[in-house]
């Protein structure tokens, strides 16, 4: 369907280079966007982009760096010409009881979930309202929901995230800019492998709460990603999306 066609249409996803990101981007590029893969492991970016296609490109980004985050989106400007769509996918996690945590590590998530998509956003921005306008995608989490007893600054990164989500798409709105979060569930990816070593039991309490009985894997955000990327979802900003398989509908 045409409201879904992405032809001619440029993406940038950070953080696109594995897991939820990569889904994403592979979606993207199958509804015809060319896509900018943003992360700092360049062998992992590399083969990414070599399996995206040849429309597609790698620019090195650090989310903790502001002038990393300007770069990045002037250098797709550059080279592609415009910037439709921004994905803000990179993230990270230090898990620990929150009592334990040194400010360094508070400020290292909080600088890479939070104030790095505002960065990438606002960069963004002025190259959208040029072309007369462009989505906006923020990778929330369902810890923007649910309190989490040994990822606080976690769970505060992506509950901030779908309030920024709210206020960009109030202030950009009228620029024909769509502002909107998507929150995933469990899905099994490097950082989730990484959690089932260190928390114990978790594996199995979320087969147990998710009523499709399994964990999301990341081809299931291809869909979404194409939806809010698309003329289908012009007239939706500000909403925050679980995509989880039924996790945050159980009580």
């Amino acid at each position: 369907m045409t409201m879904f066609d992405l032809t001619g249409r440029v993406a940038v996803v950070t953080g696109g280079n594995g897991g939820i990101g990569l889904g994403m981007a592979r979606g993207l590029a199958a509804a015809g966007a060319r896509v900018v893969v943003a992360a700092r492991n360049a062998v992992k970016a590399e083969a990414a982009v070599a399996e995206l296609g040849a429309q597609s490109a790698f620019i090195a980004l650090d989310v903790a760096d502001e002038s990393s985050c300007r770069a990045v989106i002037d250098q797709t400007e550059k080279r592609f010409g415009r910037l439709d769509i921004l994905v803000n996918n990179a993230g990270t996690s230090i898990r620990k009881p929150p009592e334990t945590y040194i400010a360094a590590e508070w400020h290292a998530v909080l600088d890479t979930n939070l104030t790095g998509a505002f960065l990438c956003s606002q960069a963004a921005h002025p190259v959208m309202k040029r072309s007369g306008g462009g989505k906006i995608i923020n990778i929330g989490s369902m810890f923007a929901l649910f309190g989490s007893a040994y990822a606080a600054p976690y769970a505060a990164s992506k509950g901030a995230l779908v309030q920024l989500t709210k206020s960009l798409a109030a202030a950009w709105a009228t620029d024909n800019i769509q502002v909107n979060a998507v929150l995933p569930g469990w899905i099994d990816t490097e950082l989730t492998r990484d959690a089932r070593q260190q928390v114990a039991g978790l594996h199995e309490r979320v087969l147990a709460r998710t009523p499709a009985g399994r964990w999301g894997v990341p081809k299931d955000l291809a869909g979404i990603a194409v939806f809010l990327a698309s003329p289908a979802s012009d007239f939706i900003t500000g909403a925050a999306i679980p995509v989880d398989g039924g996790f945050s509908a159980m009580g």
